[in-house]
């Protein structure tokens, strides 16, 4: 089996990384005005310094900086667009669930106020300070897809009079991706990952059942962001190799949605214009393998059997038999390995050490090189 040297890569990870406490103290100190912007980076760039080396140690050949410079995975850009505002005093809430019971988080929300664009290249300097910082690993950067600015609050969060017709809102929105994409390519980007939720989400009848009473048509919502996100992919340089992650929710090791990939699969995998999926298949509610008979040849599929929601760690022989129940779908030679979300997708993390996250990125790597070479 040949090792793969474009990614996604035989053992990868979704991206963001537990923050340490050191960096958390900063953030705190910061907003309370007792430390500068300049302190505040110093503490980020040696933090990240500290997390790309983990990486490279434990043997990955992609590096992130951990979101270390973020609150969230997908808020902390989506504010950056032209015409997107946050919204203060937010009553917005999303029920997240786990083995003890229900997780309420009150979630940062946002509305278009205005016509969407992009002014200047988001995520610029935290990108180029990664890239100067790995010496092996390939620096990859995460951001949200496009379709997160729609999901979360739908045509109501859509000012009526700069957008009376969505489909001006969807050609804007490509629009400003599709310069955010030539920019981080043009600044030597290789790597780039889309984070969406609502794709694994809408397995859910549930989710589904709460974009149909807001007025959405639930039943072609994956359609519609298939099509917005090869919009924003449109032009892109043969160096630059884009990914998606579907997630169905991370927040204190606590998820959303639950359910296979079935509903979305044949589009998604025939239609969506990326070079390969991280998928979680980390628990029963994640469904079986089944959906991957639809991934065409020349598409990567990067298997989330590493959870990244509990430290103790999986059986090694537990997890090439996955790899093996996998490939009777799929070619075992389009199959990479990885954990199945973010250890740490807002600066709260998952509840797990530091040890521990650690070890279960070893365990990718160690893994993969006994299954592929």
């Amino acid at each position: 089996m040949s090792p793969r040297v474009t990614p996604p890569f035989r053992a990868d990870h979704v991206g963001s990384l537990l923050r340490p406490q050191a960096l958390l103290d900063a953030r705190d100190e910061h907003a309370a005005g007792r430390i500068d912007d300049a302190e505040l980076r110093r503490v980020e760039d040696e933090a990240i310094a500290q997390v790309v080396a983990m990486q490279e140690e434990v043997g990955l050949h992609s590096a992130t900086d951990g979101e270390f410079r973020r609150s969230s995975w997908h808020m902390d850009f989506l504010y950056q667009l032209d015409g997107v505002a946050k919204v203060e005093d937010s009553s917005l809430t999303v029920q997240f669930h786990n083995e003890q019971g229900d997780v309420e988080f009150a979630t940062p929300d946002l509305q278009v106020t205005g016509r969407i664009g992009l002014s200047r290249t988001i995520f610029e300097d935290a990108f180029t300070a990664l890239a100067e910082r790995v010496t092996t690993a390939t620096p990859k950067l995460t951001i949200p897809s496009p379709g997160m600015l729609y999901y979360r609050g739908g045509r109501a969060a859509i000012d009526q009079h700069t957008y009376p017709d969505l489909a001006d809102f969807r050609a804007d929105l490509a629009a400003a991706y599709r310069a955010e994409v030539r920019a981080l390519a043009d600044l030597g980007c290789h790597y780039l990952q889309l984070d969406d939720t609502s794709l694994a989400y809408l397995n859910d009848p549930a989710q589904r059942a709460q974009l149909t009473a807001r007025g959405d048509d639930a039943e072609r919502a994956h359609l519609q962001t298939i099509e917005l996100i090869n919009e924003s992919l449109r032009g892109r340089p043969d160096t630059l190799a884009v990914t998606t992650h579907m997630c169905r929710g991370n927040f204190r090791s606590s998820w959303v949605a639950e359910g296979g990939y079935d509903f979305v699969a044949e589009a998604l995998f025939n239609e969506l214009e990326v070079d390969g999926f991280f998928l979680e298949f980390d628990d029963e509610r994640s469904g079986g393998f089944e959906p991957l008979r639809f991934v065409p040849k020349g598409k990567a599929v990067v298997l989330g059997l590493v959870t990244t929601k509990r430290g103790a760690l999986e059986s090694k022989d537990a997890l090439k038999r996955r790899i093996e129940e996998a490939s009777r779908y799929i070619d075992l030679d389009q199959l990479c390995l990885s954990p199945q979300c973010g250890f740490a997708s807002t600066k709260d993390g998952n509840a797990l050490t530091y040890d521990e996250e650690v070890a279960k990125l070893r365990l990718v790597v160690e893994t993969a090189t006994e299954v592929w070479g």
